[in-house]
């Protein structure tokens, strides 16, 4: 695990961007594995400006995002389909159909899981998966006590993320009380892992996660496991890590960083 931290979310936000469009202009046809939420808005304008300005093109990409709400047709506007439809797939050169989430509205949720776990490995696994971080540490819906070795499947929401996504809605009571994720382990079994974390919202539990025991009440705390991830972050989010002058140390001294500075 690599911890990169940038000097406020607007730089953070755009070496996300710019390691995910050069790693799709030296794989054309790469398999990206996408996210959700408040931080993920500003992500997806900074690749769609990339997008316009001729820096790449995602004409031959496959996506698959992490999870879908259970009962939220793709048309509803608090689906995820709808989210990615909006704020990104509408505005680049991707073929819809290239572009998965898990069914939140089939008739055997349990079957669709299995069928999406089989798209991922049908188009060769995920090249590049992108993640945030919820306040319990979740990656995806992987909600605490999540198996670490978890497959997509579905899965209750916990109180504080309802508290947290129920306000987006116009009626937070409207909002599912499960959805369909990623396991921890489809998680894992990405070749390269970006999480982007970015405010002071997320400095305790993002310390946890990188730095704390690996355990499953903290479903992101497993990605110290895998080898090839990196973590940015904004110095407010890196707060609390107690390693950040070491971090900070890898940016500027790392060739494999020199040509993002």
């Amino acid at each position: 695990m690599e911890v990169i931290i940038q000097k406020d979310a607007a730089a953070a936000i755009d070496l996300t961007a710019r390691l995910i469009c050069h790693a799709v202009q030296d794989k054309k046809d790469s398999v990206l594995g996408l996210a959700t939420g408040r931080t993920m808005e500003n992500l997806y304008a900074n690749i769609v400006q990339r997008y316009d300005q001729g820096e790449v093109s995602f004409s031959r990409c496959s996506t698959f995002n992490l999870d879908e709400y259970v009962g939220l047709a793709p048309d509803h506007n608090q689906s995820y389909r709808y989210y990615m439809n909006d704020l990104l797939f509408n505005k680049i050169n991707i073929d819809l159909e290239e572009t998965y989430l898990p069914n939140g509205v089939a008739a055997d949720l349990a079957e669709a899981c299995k069928e999406y776990e089989e798209k991922i490995t049908d188009k060769g696994g995920i090249d590049i998966q992108l993640l945030g971080i919820g306040n319990t540490g979740h990656i995806g819906f992987n909600e605490p006590l999540s198996s670490l070795a978890s497959r997509t499947r579905e899965k209750a929401l916990a109180p504080i993320t309802l508290e947290q996504n129920g306000p987006l809605f116009d009626d937070p009571k409207e909002m599912p009380k499960r959805a369909l994720t990623m396991g921890v382990g489809t998680i894992l079994d990405a070749k390269k892992i970006i999480l982007l974390a970015t405010g002071k919202s997320k400095a305790s539990i993002l310390a946890k996660a990188v730095e704390g025991p690996i355990t499953s009440m903290i479903s992101a705390s497993a990605l110290q496991l895998h080898p090839n991830c990196v973590i940015i972050c904004d110095e407010d989010a890196a707060e609390e890590l107690e390693g950040k002058e070491y971090y900070y140390r890898i940016f500027e001294n790392e060739p494999e960083w020199q040509v993002y500075h």
